[in-house]
Parts: C-alpha cells; sequence; structure tokens
C-alpha cells in the first residue's frame, strides 16, 4: 500500500481522477486490476496510487465506496448487497490476521514470559478486538 504522502501529491490526485473516471465509466459494472490498468492507460504502479489516494478522497468528499470482489473487479457506488458483503469479507480477512498473529507470536511471548505486564495487557486488548471482529463477521 502507497505511504500516506504518495497518496496526498499532486499525481496520485490525478491519477485517482483518472480511476474514478474509468471506474465510473464501467458502472455498474467493475473492472478487474488489469482492465483498470489497460482502460485508464497508466502504469500498475500508478493505479495502485490511484486507488489509494481515491479511497481517502471519496471518504472525505463523501462520495460512493470503492469496493474490490474477485466476481466485479472494483467498482464504485455499489449497491447495498454487495457493500456488506464487501465489509464482511474486510473484516473476516482482519480477524484471520488478527488470530495468526495471537496464535503465532503474542501467545508464544505470553507463554515465555507470563508475567510481564505488556503481555497481560496485549493478550487482553486482542482477545477483545477478536471477540469484536467474531461477532461483526458472524452477525
Amino acid at each position: 500500500m502507497p505511504r500516506g504522502s504518495r497518496r496526498k501529491g499532486d499525481a496520485a490526485r490525478r491519477h485517482a481522477d483518472t480511476v474514478r473516471f474509468v471506474l465510473f465509466e464501467a458502472r455498474p459494472a467493475g473492472l478487474e486490476f488489469h482492465q483498470l490498468v489497460r482502460a485508464s492507460a497508466l502504469s500498475p504502479h500508478q493505479v495502485r496510487s490511484g486507488l489509494a489516494a481515491l479511497k481517502d478522497k471519496a471518504a472525505s468528499k463523501g462520495w460512493p465506496p470503492l469496493i474490490w470482489n474477485r466476481v466485479d473487479g472494483y467498482q464504485l457506488g455499489a449497491e447495498r448487497a454487495a457493500l456488506e458483503a464487501y465489509e464482511r469479507q474486510v473484516v473476516s480477512e482482519r480477524l484471520t490476521q488478527f488470530r495468526r498473529f495471537i496464535t503465532g507470536t503474542v501467545a508464544p511471548h505470553a507463554a515465555a514470559h507470563p508475567n510481564d505486564k505488556w503481555v497481560r495487557h496485549i493478550v487482553a486488548q486482542l482477545n477483545s478486538i477478536e471477540s469484536t471482529l467474531d461477532l461483526i463477521s458472524s452477525a
């Protein structure tokens, strides 16, 4: 993912406008990444930078969200069901990442240093996050 400075530069904003225009023209269908590269005449790096900047710009201006799924690719302003499916997908991915982090890093650390205040604190916080994400993804 591009750094914040790359998402906020003039070039990233121009790429975001180009990507938005191309996706707007493709509505209601979406575009896969390679189609987006071809249709925008931007490099893959420029498209990634433009997508990141477009997400930030859309959020700040109240525009319809940008989502991605395997079937349709990138889409602007999807229907409610598509938005909900995307949100569930992202939450599920984050839940998997947290579980792997807990079981692969934090749990062994906690086992090696059970009296460490930092470990007890991070275990409690991450278990809370895991519980919340699990609740959201299963709701």
